[in-house]
Formats: C-alpha cells, sequence, structure tokens
C-alpha cells in the first residue's frame, strides 16, 4: 500500500505482512526478534513512525528512556494523531524504572488524544505483539487489526486504571462505567442523563465537564 509520510515527503509501499521499520531500530533487540518471521525492511526518515504495517497503519514505540526523559515523545504523537490518513497505536514500556511516569502517558494518549495505547514489559513482548497484528493483519486485510485490539483492551487493567483518574470516578465507580460504556470514546460522547443513570449526578457532571474541557484543549499541533 502506498501512503506518504505524515510530514508529507514522499510515498512509502508496504506490502501485506511486511513491515517497514525506522532506521534507528536496526541492531535492536525488538528487529532481531522479529527477524525471521516477519518480512522486516528498514528505511531512513520515517519519523514520527517507528513502524510501517500496511492498511494505514503505523506503530509508535515509547521506551523506558523516552518515558524517563519527560515529554519528548508527545509531539510525535500528536503528529500522527494530526495525520488524517493513517491509524496509529502506541507502545508503551511499563517498567519498574517507568512506572511512576506511566500514568501520565496514559492520559495523554488515550484521554487527550483518543488514541490506542497498549503497555509492554520488553521490546521483546513488544516484538510478540506487532508479529501477531502483521498476521492478522495479512489473513484478513480489508479489517483493521488496530481496532479489534482496542476492543479486545476493553477488559484490561490498564484502560480500568485510566478511567479511574477521570475525576469524580475512581475504583467504584470505574467498572461501573466500563459496563454501560465499554470504551473510552463511548464514554466521552455519552450524555449527563445516561451518566446520571450510572452514577449519579454529582459525578456525571464532574465527568461530562472533564471531557468537555479535554475536546476543547485537546493539543492538535505542537
Amino acid at each position: 500500500m502506498e501512503r506518504s509520510l505524515p510530514d508529507g515527503t514522499g510515498p512509502i509501499y508496504v506490502p501485506l505482512g511486511h513491515i517497514v521499520a525506522c532506521e534507528r531500530w536496526r541492531g535492536s533487540q525488538l528487529a532481531q526478534e522479529m527477524q525471521g518471521k516477519i518480512k522486516l525492511a528498514f528505511e531512513e526518515g520515517l519519523t514520527p513512525v517507528d513502524f510501517y504495517l500496511s492498511n494505514r497503519s503505523c506503530i509508535l514505540y515509547v521506551t523506558e528512556a523516552d518515558l524517563v526523559a519527560g515529554k519528548g515523545y508527545r509531539k510525535r504523537l500528536v503528529q500522527i494523531r494530526n495525520s488524517s490518513h493513517l491509524q496509529g497505536i502506541v507502545l508503551v514500556e511499563k517498567t519498574q524504572m517507568s512506572e511512576q511516569y506511566f500514568p501520565a502517558a496514559q492520559k495523554f494518549t488515550v484521554l487527550d488524544l483518543g488514541m490506542v495505547l497498549l503497555p509492554v514489559c520488553s521490546q521483546k513482548e513488544a516484538a510478540s505483539l506487532i508479529i501477531q497484528l502483521v498476521h492478522e493483519q495479512a489473513k484478513e486485510p480489508s479489517k483493521n487489526p488496530f481496532l479489534r485490539k482496542k476492543r479486545a483492551q476493553l477488559s484490561e487493567p490498564s484502560l480500568l486504571q485510566t478511567v479511574q483518574q477521570i475525576p469524580g470516578v475512581g475504583k467504584v465507580k470505574a467498572p461501573l462505567l466500563l459496563q454501560k460504556f465499554p470504551s473510552i470514546q463511548h464514554l466521552s460522547n455519552a450524555s449527563m442523563q445516561e451518566l446520571e443513570h450510572v452514577v449519579g449526578q454529582a459525578a456525571a457532571q464532574r465527568i461530562h465537564t472533564f471531557f468537555t474541557q479535554s475536546s476543547d484543549s485537546a493539543p492538535r499541533a505542537l
């Protein structure tokens, strides 16, 4: 599939069953884990994307070092979020060292930008996930595996933790909300009346205000 990079520089073609990686990943554990299991090619100038799949899909990888270093990775996420021709998923290394920085990254990625985030504990786990996505895409090219992964993540603890961070929710109300609204998108689009039926008027008002403000202030460019 041919497409342009987010900055408009030249097309890139990714056949089904293949993945194109940014040159900086050559020789990394992540690339080594994928070698021989899928068809992997490297190209210069793929920034801000780390890996391109077919079917308008791409992967941004936030390393443990990226999280600890600060907010520099956010610019890359916003660039993909603002791209009208790409479906992006964000893999984030959640380790003992980076765990304290993970909630902020999760809130920014899922709540502020509305992107799919999947935590991984290592590059080996990330490679396994990417290989699975490539194989699924090759089997069903008309479907986007990122959307299936987003649905599959609904029962993941990471999503529950994200919802718990919304003002007025907490550990008690979060599971109730996810039973009624099985995704961040559903929850953000819920009316005041729908929210009140689940969590009551006071909490519903805080949740509704949070998403309204997030929508109005979500960054569209850096």
